[in-house]
């Protein structure tokens, strides 16, 4: 399939730019899009702003050096921004538009700002009316199945203008950001489907591999697609209902029945088999489902699932026997016929795109009932290219996939990134086994390894350093990646983990922290990919702003308090609850529940969830905090489980106090309470937000994804309460 040919770029917003003089300030710019830039502000008069120690492209220079263009340099080195800021207002007072160049820098794909952050507060400090344009390049941020039709070179998406009186750095970014988002959102494959996408790599990678580490078996894509198509038939006979169930840990059999339910035009929903029945029999009763697709040594591998009757259970092993002559066939078929004509064969011309609901997913149920997450397949699409593009595997690399199917993360990256973006995938059906997972790793030489913090103590404990050699990244997320594991994990293999962050609303991934790129060139900036502590710079296409836990008022996204994001990958609302739907997406706005800021440099924090904290005498007191102060105080970091969990404790007087679940013997620790606090408070630690009591527990419970199970948590701090 050829690549996507690049046509002229495409400006978006540029009609709302004021008739009166302003800053504008580009994320980047590359030479061909200053000139595309300067025709498209015609016939305004422009004026270019360097900065003097910037490395700008020799064409760049020579074009400036004309005696018809405008140029004005300044030093970032000045002592006085306020002066400099005063002598360019008076050069854009008859109405002209200054457009700074950023210099070259090096930067990972898709991201937003190429500006150094000390160069960015700097232009912030000039206090001119300033205007952030998102310049973004869709040949480096698509799919690898995206069609041959033409993209546009470029895509130019203006900002809000930012009054003289109000720039600020965190400013520019959160507008920045908003842009950013709005010319992602532009991108034409977001209206397609998943389906056709998924197909198209099938066929285009069809000699790269699936491998299952439970028997030690590979299957090709091509082979994947022709088996693909054979099941989708069965599937659309067996059931008249829109949505499968799957009950099926990581392998080709799970890999198989999502790719062949989306072939019969239905929607995959993969169950949680590790979930309480509850939530399961509420899972199946929220999904209208009537049929579900497993395999017979499953059924008997976890005999305490509420298993559906058998009539309902399409058994994998039973039926693909029945079809081997349709497999061979279709085999057949996809090698001679072109991709639309196997898409008209399986009629997804008929099937959903863009904002239909594509798959069904449930929340972990970790704080109440599951809710039902459908991701369209403009979602899925989204962050399939937003994470791949920033992770920019090169060809012929392996990631394992252990993750749960069922887990939004196991989801997007280990079913859909795979197929679509052409990497081979070694799946095993638990991370737990960390042992067998190395010898996987170091057998096929995998590039990636998702994780949480959890998982990873495993490897700590278990693993030969040499087995994981050949990964470039580790990447954790689910839960806070403590600082001390991740530098433990360092110093034993010598790679360092990254944390990432993303919700199930949000199809998941939203950030990540990954390896700074190197460069050659002397003095060629670089703008940095990970920060310790944080959970990295923003995904390309997110847009997120802040408001204040207690008030609601918008704050600075340099401040602290409640994240709302906004971008493609963003569901819609929750399946037949426009009550919580409303709770939480306002005018495109995701109200993700977290709490936290973003720094200087784009990095997002997160400080908490707002189930985590306890308002006690009218103050938000977090959680996550006090228990990462806890774990330093009571060497517990390098534990490879969890010891201890901050939970709040009703309170007639205060309405609530901290507690704390501890493996730990509960006479010890009460004996060492005193000290605790005092060790706290030396740390900075309010008296207010110090444990006053202690509830021994003989685990603290966890979901299967190696996540806090809040609501199990919150029952033990009720039960311990006074008259609980």
């Amino acid at each position: 399939m050829e690549h996507p040919m690049a046509s002229s770029p495409s400006f978006l917003g540029f009609d709302t730019l004021p008739a009166h003089g302003a800053l504008l300030v580009p994320g980047r710019l590359r030479h061909e899009d200053l000139l595309a830039l300067a025709t498209e502000l015609a016939p305004r008069n422009l004026i270019w702003l360097v900065e003097e120690a910037a490395l700008v492209d020799p064409a760049t220079q020579e074009y400036l050096n004309r005696e018809d263009i405008r140029a004005v340099t300044f030093s970032q080195a000045d002592p006085d921004p306020t002066a400099i800021g005063k002598a360019l207002t008076d050069k854009i007072k008859d109405n002209s538009l200054m457009i700074f160049i950023p210099g070259d820098a090096v930067a990972r794909r898709g991201t937003a700002c190429h500006i150094p952050p000390d160069l960015n507060a700097f232009l912030c400090e000039l206090k001119l009316p300033t205007i952030p344009i998102s310049v973004s390049l869709p040949s480096e941020l698509k799919l690898a199945t995206e069609s041959g039709s033409r993209l546009p070179s470029t895509i130019f998406a203006l900002g809000d203008m930012i009054p003289a009186s109000e720039v600020t750095l965190p400013a520019y970014q959160e507008n920045l950001l908003r842009a950013s988002e709005i010319s992602f959102s532009s991108r034409t494959f977001l209206r397609e489907s998943l389906s056709k996408h998924l197909l198209v790599g099938l066929k285009k990678h069809s000699n790269i591999s699936v491998h299952d580490g439970t028997d030690d078996s590979s299957l090709s894509y091509g082979k994947l697609l022709a088996a693909a198509i054979a099941l989708s038939k069965e599937i659309r006979r067996s059931t008249d209902k829109k949505r499968v169930g799957i009950i099926l840990p990581p392998g080709k059999g799970g890999l198989l029945a999502n790719i062949a339910v989306l072939f019969a035009n239905k929607i995959p929903v993969n169950l949680n088999f590790t979930a309480s029945q509850e939530a399961v029999e509420s899972a199946i009763r929220q999904a209208d489902l009537d049929k579900f697709i497993t395999a017979d040594p499953f059924v008997r591998k976890v005999p305490t699932f509420p298993w559906p009757p058998t009539r309902d259970l399409l058994l994998v092993e039973r039926i693909l026997p029945g079809i081997k002559s349709a497999i061979t066939r279709w085999f057949l078929f996809s090698k001679l016929l072109p991709t639309w004509a196997l898409s008209f064969l399986l009629k997804l011309h008929k099937s959903g795109r863009g904002d239909d609901e594509a798959i069904l997913l449930f929340t972990s149920g970790s704080s109440g009932e599951p809710k039902g997450v459908p991701l369209t397949h403009r979602n899925v699409l989204a962050n399939v290219c937003q994470f791949g593009t920033r992770l920019s595997l090169p060809k012929n690399s392996g990631i394992l996939g252990c993750l749960p199917l069922f887990h939004s993360f196991g989801c997007t990256v280990t079913l859909w990134y795979p197929i679509i973006e052409g990497t081979k995938l070694v799946t095993y059906p638990s991370p737990l086994e960390t042992k067998r997972l190395a010898e996987l790793i170091h057998e096929h030489q995998l590039n990636l390894l998702l994780a949480t913090p959890t998982f990873l103590r495993g490897y700590m404990r278990r693993v030969d350093p040499e087995l994981l050699s050949s990964l470039d990244y580790v990447v954790t997320g689910a839960e806070k990646l403590p600082s001390n594991l991740a530098q433990s994990f360092e110093k034993k293999f010598g790679k360092l983990p990254f944390e990432g962050y993303g919700l199930t609303e949000t199809s998941p991934a939203t950030n990540v922290n990954l390896p700074d790129l190197e460069t050659s060139t002397e003095n060629l900036p670089v703008i940095s990919c990970s920060k310790l502590g944080s959970v990295g710079p923003f995904l390309p296409g997110m847009a997120v702003k802040i408001t204040d836990a207690s008030t609601e008022e918008p704050c600075t996204v340099d401040q602290s308090g409640i994240i709302w994001l906004r971008g493609a990958n963003v569901f819609p609302g929750y399946l037949d609850r426009e009550d919580l739907t409303e709770e939480v997406m306002i005018d495109g706005w995701f109200k993700t529940g977290d709490v936290g800021r973003m720094d200087e440099n784009g990095f997002l924090y997160i400080e908490g969830r707002m189930s985590r904290f306890s308002k006690i005498a009218g103050e938000m007191v977090p959680h996550e905090v006090i228990e990462g102060h806890l774990n330093r105080i009571l060497n517990l970091d390098g534990e490879e489980e969890r010891k201890i969990t901050v939970v709040g404790i009703p309170d007639e007087q205060k309405g609530e106090v901290i507690g704390l679940l501890s493996t730990i013997s509960g006479d010890t620790l009460q004996q060492e309470l005193v000290d605790i606090r005092h060790q706290l408070m030396d740390e900075g630690i309010p008296s207010l937000w110090c444990p006053k009591a202690i509830i021994p527990v003989s685990e603290i419970p966890l979901l299967a994804s190696g996540k806090l199970d809040l609501k199990a948590c919150n029952t033990l701090a009720q039960e311990s309460a006074p008259g609980g």
